[in-house]
């Protein structure tokens, strides 16, 4: 049988309007389509029908001499009158079955579909459960075969060791598993469905450590002697300024900020934003001032609070929970407790609670409809903002008086 094709008439083939063939003998073609991507398929006939069967994958990943291989061995299946395409059939179908077969082939599956959409840092948390709490148990295990009390006793051991939040997850991650797999065709099984109602109550509050309003004035004093890296309190009063997550503070970009619009951008999916949510952050004039000083400092890298050790990198995790310690805060205050501590000053002040959640990043804002959209409540938020600012301005020079906050305009 005569080749019609050489590799390199494949390599150049060009892409035209509409898709065409190459011939490359006894009835296998290169199909090029017209975005220029090239595909191997066979046609033969088989109990008088004629059918086409794609050979390996597209070129490049699959050569000229491969396709030949591929085609040879399909034609000489055809001659032992099997259809090759049947023969696909059963081979994914024994696939499917064998995935399904067990818990871990199937956990395994689940995630590298997942891992498809998610970023690389939720991909490698979902890996960290399945490998460490989740597969050593279930790895081996029929999903026909696990049972609900079997699932209730492996996370059961893992609340014993005090590890709510993994413990939420794990049931987070079984339920989906098992989702998926019955989509997939693999099970009809569902024992994870109840999880949630064994579940053991947390060791109270969950609460971040965060004082009182009446404690505030005493912290923010402490923190104005502080003498420590400017960078760090500096994070501390972003923080306190805004209301935005530990990481999103932490990781401020200078790229972000508009500091004669007074506005912070948080695009969206970005990392150390809860679901990756967009969010704008009106900045009031005290943070616009202390951003323009720390330009003087780290304008010329990446971030806004860099990295003791490396500038190339953000400030550490740890950087402001060690400053807290040596002022005397030491669990009694928190990056993340400052987000309660001002959801509750400005509830209690009367300010409108959706301005407050927006503020909070709490909710996507893609899905907020009628008159609002991605600067929801900016105007409203900004004024808030700078009343809150304008108040902690006031209570650090009250020493330790207490000092009232003026309540919100109706």
């Amino acid at each position: 049988m005569a080749v019609k094709l050489t590799e390199l008439q494949v390599k150049n083939a060009k892409p035209r309007a509409a898709k065409y063939t190459m011939a490359a003998g006894g009835g296998l073609m290169l199909l090029v389509m017209p975005d220029g991507s090239r595909y191997w398929r066979l046609r033969y006939r088989i109990g008088g029908k004629a059918k086409m069967i794609s050979v390996g994958r597209p070129y490049p990943f699959t050569t000229l001499k491969q396709a030949l291989a591929q085609a040879a061995e399909f034609r000489a299946t055809i001659a032992e009158g099997i259809d090759p395409a049947d023969q696909r059939r059963i081979e994914k179908l024994n696939e499917r079955e064998r995935v399904a077969n067990t818990f871990g082939e199937a956990a395994d599956a689940w995630h590298a579909f997942r891992s498809k959409a998610w970023d690389t840092k939720t991909s490698q948390q979902a890996r960290t459960y399945l490998d460490k709490d989740i597969l050593p148990k279930l790895r081996s295990r029929p999903l026909d075969g696990i049972t609900p009390a079997e699932l209730g006793a492996l996370v059961g051991g893992i609340e014993d060791r005090g590890a709510f939040d993994v413990a939420k997850k794990t049931r987070q991650w079984l339920k989906a598993i098992y989702s998926y797999a019955r989509a997939s065709g693999w099970t009809s099984a569902d024992p994870a469905r109840d999880l949630a109602a064994i579940a053991q109550p947390g060791p109270g509050s969950r609460n971040f450590a965060h004082l009182s309003l009446d404690e505030l004035p005493d912290f923010l004093h402490a923190l104005d002697q502080y003498d420590g890296s400017p960078l760090v309190k500096g994070c501390a009063r972003l923080a306190l300024w805004t209301a935005n997550r530990p990481g999103v503070t932490r990781t401020l970009r200078w790229a972000e900020l508009d500091l004669d619009a007074g506005i912070w951008t948080i695009e969206k999916g970005r990392e150390g934003m809860k679901r990756g949510y967009y969010h704008l952050t009106p900045l009031p004039t005290q943070a616009v001032a202390l951003l323009r000083d720390l330009q003087n400092i780290t304008g010329g890298f990446e971030h806004v609070l860099i990295g003791r050790n490396d500038p190339r990198k953000p400030l550490s995790d740890g950087a402001v929970a060690g400053m807290f310690k040596r002022i005397g805060y030491h669990k009694k205050q928190t990056m993340h407790g400052f987000r309660h501590l001002i959801s509750t000053a400005l509830n209690d002040q009367g300010y409108q609670p959706d301005w407050v959640e927006r503020q909070l990043a709490h909710g996507d804002p893609d899905k907020i409809r009628g008159t609002y959209n991605k600067a929801a409540y900016l105007d409203q938020r900004r004024k808030m903002m700078q009343d809150w600012a304008d108040y902690l301005d006031r209570a650090v020079k009250s020493g330790t008086n207490v000092v009232q906050m003026r309540k919100a305009a109706a």
